[in-house]
């Protein structure tokens, strides 16, 4: 049994993800401690608490210490993953419901899934566009593209916005099975046009319009061609947003009460200005995201990004103790970095 002090690094969730997607890949049992040290609320909340128990109903993993708060996890895989049709519903796991975020639980499953010989469905239900964790939009226009270099394929569809506080967002995902993932090459992509969505729920439709309008004309201002859908959805509470993707990058806001929406698009064009101005390969948390398929993959891989995070530094420190693979990041904190990547080279049986 592989233990792990939950307190390595940034001491969050990530550490607990990456540790689930590999147990279920490797079938070695680890065991948590100090889970999610560093945050203000320690210990499993609801999105982690249904990501452990997504990824063991995946090898029908035996648990202890799955429970809300709890700062200690045994997880022991009984089996390699297994194909199926799965739901996953965030509010199951709390009391009165949940906007936990479903791209973090879709980023644990997925991994195993691929490998585990046959095409899944999988519905996952609660927040797909909060804070602190990629928006929706951010995996299927900006993560998938890249990962479908490596072999990755997964269709998505989302059927409901699911905003913070109250959540009630429903996703759908069918992935396909592979092999082995491959390391690609990676290259600075020119940035021809920014596209995005400026979406609301259950707000007036002038909100994304504003949202919208102010993004398209700071962008033309910079020298960039833009495409950005103002879009008025139905939800199951109120939420406003916008979300801009380029190649290798992905940037956006959310909004909240007293916050005018130029503002909010304003926020997260800055984001996107600074990265085109930095030449960077890709964004700060693609960077990290890349880590774990690359760390599995057939090959090496080399890349820039803008902004290193310490969130990257400690999801590669994990990986090197789960997996036979070199992460070699050169660079300081909150700087620009290269990080190389010799893959393990990780074939299921």
């Amino acid at each position: 049994m592989l233990t792990i002090d939950g307190r390595l690094g940034e001491g969050g969730g990530q550490v607990l993800r990456t540790s689930l997607s590999l147990s279920a890949l490797t079938g070695r049992p680890f065991r948590l401690t100090h889970l999610r040290a560093n945050r203000s609320k320690p210990g499993l909340r609801p999105q982690h608490l249904t990501a452990v128990r997504a990824v063991a109903r995946l090898c029908g993993a035996a648990l202890v210490g799955d429970a809300l708060d709890s700062r200690t996890l045994e997880f022991r895989p009984a089996m390699s993953p297994q194909p199926g049709t799965y739901e996953f519903d965030v509010s199951a796991n709390s009391q009165g419901g949940s906007a936990g975020a479903i791209t973090l639980i879709f980023q644990a499953i997925l991994w195993p899934l691929l490998f585990a010989g046959g095409r899944s469905r999988v519905t996952l239900r609660g927040g797909t566009h909060v804070t602190m964790s990629p928006p929706w939009h951010y995996m299927t226009h900006v993560a998938g593209p890249v990962f479908a270099r490596m072999g990755v394929r997964f269709d998505a569809e989302l059927a409901a916005w699911g905003f913070y506080p109250v959540g009630g967002g429903v996703v759908s995902a069918t992935v396909a099975p592979l092999d082995h993932l491959v390391a690609p090459e990676f290259a600075h992509v020119p940035v021809e046009r920014v596209e995005g969505v400026a979406a609301v729920t259950n707000l007036p439709a002038d909100i994304p319009q504003r949202m919208a309008g102010r993004a398209t004309n700071l962008l033309s201002a910079a020298g960039l061609s833009s495409k950005i859908e103002p879009r008025r959805e139905k939800g199951a509470g109120p939420g406003a947003g916008i979300f801009l993707w380029l190649p290798q990058g992905g940037f956006s806001a959310l909004g909240r009460q007293g916050l005018p929406s130029e503002r909010v698009a304003e926020a997260a064009v800055a984001e996107a200005l600074s990265f085109v101005d930095n030449n960077a390969m890709v964004d700060q948390h693609l960077a990290d995201q890349l880590l774990l398929p690359l760390a599995l993959a057939h090959g090496r891989a080399s890349y820039t990004t803008d902004h290193l995070t310490l969130h990257t530094v400690t999801n590669a420190e994990l990986l090197r103790r789960w997996l036979a693979t070199t992460i070699t990041i050169t660079g300081e904190l909150a700087g620009p970095a290269t990080i190389e990547v010799i893959g393990a080279g990780f074939t299921l049986g």
